[in-house]
């Protein structure tokens, strides 16, 4: 099979590879889309050590069964489905408390670090538990699909901090997983959310598809401008999308008291947090790693089009041409969201 492979840091090659043997639990897929999401992107260089070469990245994917492993039940050759890119073991702690992102046996599809390496679905086939696999409508194109896992971040993010009808929100970061975020919290109740981006045509995006208003991280006295729109009281809900210290500290800032601050974004390692703003104004800080159980949701929301992933599409593209648009991603010029590869 033909596979795009991370061969050494930012560096790809379209290889031939066997095709891989599912277990007994497993499911081999053929991948028919897959989107390149912006921790590849990150990873390539080797900064993030968590795409260490020689690695075939690729997370974000939707395709048909291809063969059954010899345990499998309820699944047939032909099926179409996604999958979740966390592999939890369903024997730990967390997984029989159902908090199955926190597995501590945990391991991601097209992630490569110095404890584990799995091969991921920038390729023909890819080999997945069918235990995290969820079946899709026969009118959902597989290019939608796979919008499956990030629209299952953003709404495990919104789960987190619980929404209540008319609730205020801002949204610190308008690329994909932001606008995703946006959107979710639209349709979970709240009648007014800000997006912030230093990108213009990211914010009259954001305006698109929920945003009610939308400001860049610069314009002048950001905080006492967004703690006016709701009567100098604050935002019960501030969702951080970015993960560095300027971000964190204004979501903090931006908050009312007693409001709820998730974070999203782990850009950085280790940001500095405003802990005595947290403290004294008595603030929920939440964080959100992954899915836990959204797929189910993501599938009917994107089915439905209550949550719009053709806006969010920038191309769809073939897996021989994967290395190039990487190149493009990577180098930022262009405003680009989601490019999805087709083998």
């Amino acid at each position: 099979m033909r596979a795009l492979e991370l061969i050494s840091t930012s560096t790809f090659d379209v290889v031939e590879k066997p095709i891989p043997e599912p277990g007994p639990d497993d499911l081999l897929v053929a991948v028919r889309a897959c989107g390149i999401c912006g921790s590849d992107i990150h990873g390539m260089d080797g900064s993030s050590g968590r795409r260490i070469p020689p690695l075939v990245m690729g997370h974000e994917a939707a395709g048909v069964i291809e063969r059954c492993g010899l345990n499998v039940t309820g699944w047939t050759k032909g099926d179409r489905l996604t999958f979740d890119s966390t592999i939890y073991c369903g024997e730990c702690s967390y997984c029989r408390a159902g908090r199955v992102n926190l597995c501590e046996n945990r391991e991601v599809l097209g992630v490569s670090t110095p404890d584990f390496s799995r091969q991921g679905a920038f390729a023909d086939y890819v080999v997945v538990p069918s235990r995290v696999c969820h079946r899709i409508p026969d009118d959902l194109s597989f290019e939608e699909a796979a919008f499956a896992e990030p629209v299952s971040v953003a709404l495990h993010a919104v789960n987190r901090v619980g929404i209540t009808e008319g609730e205020s929100a801002v949204v610190i970061g308008a690329g994909l997983i932001g606008l995703l975020v946006i959107q979710s919290l639209r349709r979970a109740g709240c009648s007014n959310i800000i997006a912030i981006d230093l990108a213009e045509e990211r914010l009259e995006l954001a305006q698109q598809l929920g945003a009610t208003s939308a400001f860049r991280p610069d314009y002048e006295d950001l905080p006492a401008v967004l703690r006016s729109l709701t009567g100098e009281e604050g935002h019960d809900v501030v969702m951080e999308v970015v993960g560095i210290s300027q971000t964190v500290e204004l979501a903090v800032e931006t908050a009312r008291k007693g409001g709820r601050v998730c974070l999203v974004g782990n850009l950085a390692p280790s940001v500095q947090f405003p802990l005595q703003a947290a403290v004294t104004r008595e603030l929920d800080i939440f964080g959100s790693c992954a899915i836990n159980g959204e797929y189910p949701d993501a599938i009917a929301a994107i089915a439905s089009g209550d949550i719009d992933v053709r806006s969010l599409t920038s191309c769809v593209v073939p897996l021989a041409e994967g290395a190039s648009w990487f190149a493009r991603l990577e180098a930022g010029k262009e405003s680009l969201l989601k490019v999805i590869l087709r083998p």
